[in-house]
């Protein structure tokens, strides 16, 4: 699944996109937890997979499980 999304600083400022579009990965799961199902995802944007969606999905939870800590820069 590392394939089908994707990280170029030459397509949307370097964020992480589906193969072969432009559609990143943010806009992809912003559609589930609205309460949209994956079929109205492929509906609104007929070029990703269904493979593809769920790359989205495994590329959010992976981020998901790195250890962030927001500290106060001067």
């Amino acid at each position: 699944m590392k394939d089908l999304i994707t990280i170029d600083p030459a397509i949307c400022n370097g964020r992480p996109v589906v193969r072969r579009t432009r559609i990143t990965v943010q806009p992809v799961m912003e559609f589930l937890p609205a309460g949209d199902t994956v079929e109205d995802v492929l509906q609104e944007y007929p070029a990703p997979t269904r493979e593809d969606v769920f790359a989205c999905m495994n590329w959010a939870s992976r981020l998901m499980a790195n250890h962030f800590q927001i500290a106060a820069l001067a």
